[in-house]
């Protein structure tokens, strides 16, 4: 039986509802531990946490405080808005009904508006999954849920810890890894998308990470006029899937 309440959609505190969720396999995106909680508490919800690949922060209490004024007893987490889906099983479903992979990877998006943005331009253009990491990634908060439109229930997101082993894994199994860049070898309408591909896109601020950058088999650009150096990553990611659609439509 559920014992624990959960607040703000998705918020939940206390030590034994938080026990509780994690051994009935409830998704979390985070849990928030207060600093100098007792060794066996904190210990035990590390174990439980890292089975299931959920980061747990260790925080001030005034942070815990902040999200709630309720007795969380040093410790709350945001349950997952949306399921998680293996990479594997994605990439699977997708070749088992004939369809050529087209998967979204996510490096440090960490802007919620961006990411629901992105889900929704994804969704449009039959992207089989997003790829996020499991720390460091926007999270999938009411926020996001509102910017995707919807598309963040429709379209499996999938939650690693290391997005290089991820990209190799997609090698591995056919997909060409393409990233973007300002310092691409070619424009994307040059590159052939009619085959399966992975598309990297980095966080506004740094750009694709270059260990990700070295990893890909083309780095490509989208052409541009005036003073700017790049577009909102949002925008990008619809342009270079629009792009996708428009290369694999056979009508």
């Amino acid at each position: 039986m559920q014992e624990y309440e959960e607040i703000s959609n998705n918020l939940i505190y206390g030590r034994h509802p938080i026990v509780e969720a994690l051994e009935e396999g409830r998704g979390f995106d985070k849990i928030f531990v207060q600093r100098g909680i007792d060794y066996a508490f904190n210990k035990m919800i590390e174990r439980l946490a890292a089975e299931q690949d959920i980061p747990v922060q260790v925080v001030p209490l005034e942070k815990i405080n902040r999200l709630t004024r309720k007795n969380h007893q040093g410790v709350a987490g945001f349950l997952s808005l949306i399921p998680y889906y293996n990479l594997d099983d994605v990439l699977a479903a997708a070749y088992d009904r004939g369809e050529t992979p087209l998967i979204l990877v996510c490096d440090g998006i960490t802007d919620v508006g961006n990411f629901g943005a992105m889900a929704r331009s994804a969704a449009c253009a039959g992207v089989h999954g997003i790829v996020i990491a499991s720390k460091g990634a926007a999270s999938i908060n009411p926020e996001a849920m509102k910017a995707s439109a919807g598309a963040l229930n429709q379209i499996p997101v999938c939650k690693v810890r290391f997005i290089d082993k991820a990209l190799y894994y997609l090698k591995e199994n056919g997909l060409q890894v393409i990233a973007t860049a300002l310092e691409g070898e070619k424009y994307i309408h040059q590159t052939d998308l009619t085959v399966p591909t992975a598309i990297i896109m980095g966080s506004e601020g740094t750009g694709v990470s270059p260990a990700f950058l070295k990893i890909a088999d083309n780095l490509v650009k989208i052409p541009m006029v005036g003073n700017f150096d790049s577009f909102n990553v949002s925008v990008a990611t619809g342009i270079i899937l629009y792009e996708t659609i428009r290369q694999r439509r056979t009508d």
